[in-house]
């Protein structure tokens, strides 16, 4: 299907398919749809006549309490959450031409839980616990980053690190826990599960403020990144140089992903999952950087909805059931494969 490009200046131009519209239009309707659910159902729900009012502000007494404090701030962290994992798990998929690459394969979220472990299980009180998430994130990116000897500039070299990376902080963690009574490890398993409970709108600005400045930067990435698809070698022919390219599309991505495991702990599979859904819903090549937002927040938020509106007497973290998600995806992928000869 042909496809109308849409020109901001001479400095970003976007390929826009009617199709890809139609998709986005849906998700966006989606996203609204489980908003909507998660602020009207359940015994604190707010009744559609007051909702309006609650959002504005003018509402007092439990509605207050329930937007302000309760499904407010959970609902908007999940939506930019959801979108920051979707988009930094399109760039590195896009990156490292790997179906399965993501946040998840190169050590960030494994890091991420070490450093919640140590800030938040043996080093207690010198950082808050998601502070500490961010801390780990980082220094896991940074021991990828040295161990390639070529910064982020080596798909194959980075991938390979990512998972000695990854191994070594879950070891960490597993020797955390059996550092600590059951009752701390507890408190520590419903982060490390990924957990929208609790948010707040200081969460809110910190991850908005992230997708905000980094989404435009990775969308200044398309072009390169279409290019890139066809080869380093054709890439760097038509003046897309690769190397820096990828470099500074990893970078974009680890911002993202890192936020967001700052604001609502390593949530399993959405960065995994959201691209591909995305691509095969929209059967267009390239890294889909809106859609896989919105399939992100999407898929996030419906998680989050599922979770609220559970009949388990105890709320399972929304991480569980990403993990289910992603579980039931792969196994659809492994199927399609077998039946078309290629496993």
């Amino acid at each position: 299907m042909s496809a109308t490009t849409l020109r901001l200046g001479g400095w970003l131009s976007l390929p826009v398919r009617r199709r890809s519209v139609v998709v986005g239009g849906a998700l966006a309707a989606g996203i609204v749809v489980i908003a909507l659910l998660s602020l009207t159902l359940g015994r604190l729900g707010i009744a559609p006549a007051d909702l309006m009012p609650a959002i504005l502000g003018h509402s007092t007494g439990p509605d207050a309490i329930v937007f302000e404090v309760l499904r407010g701030p959970r609902l908007v962290v999940g939506i930019a959450a959801g979108a920051a994992f979707g988009v930094s798990g399109a760039l590195f998929q896009t990156v490292t031409r790997n179906p399965l690459g993501s946040p998840d394969v190169i050590g960030l979220t494994s890091g991420a839980s070490a450093g919640a472990a140590a800030f938040g299980l043996l080093w207690t009180g010198i950082l808050p616990l998601p502070v500490g998430a961010l801390v780990g994130a980082l220094a896991a990116m940074a021991l990828v980053w040295l161990g390639t000897g070529r910064g982020f500039s080596s798909p194959a070299r980075m991938l390979l690190v990512g998972i000695g990376v990854s191994a070594m902080s879950l070891a960490f963690v597993q020797y955390a826990i059996t550092r600590v009574g059951v009752e701390q490890a507890t408190v520590l398993a419903s982060f490390l599960n990924g957990s929208l409970a609790s948010r707040t709108w200081g969460h809110a600005a910190l991850i908005w403020v992230s997708v905000v400045v980094l989404l435009p930067c990775a969308l200044l990435t398309t072009r390169r990144l279409q290019l890139m698809e066809m080869g380093d070698e054709q890439a760097d022919a038509l003046g897309a140089r690769s190397a820096p390219a990828r470099s500074w599309a990893v970078l974009i991505a680890i911002g993202l992903a890192t936020a967001a495991v700052s604001v609502a702990g390593p949530v399993a599979f959405i960065a995994l999952t959201a691209p591909q859904i995305a691509r095969r819903l929209t059967r267009s090549a390239g890294p889909n950087l809106v859609l896989s937002a919105l399939m992100g927040a999407f898929l996030l938020t419906l998680a989050d909805l599922l979770t609220q509106q559970s009949p388990f007497a105890v709320q399972l973290p929304v991480g569980v059931l990403t993990a289910v998600i992603g579980g039931i995806y792969l196994g659809y992928l492994l199927v399609a494969q077998w039946k078309k000869g290629t496993v």
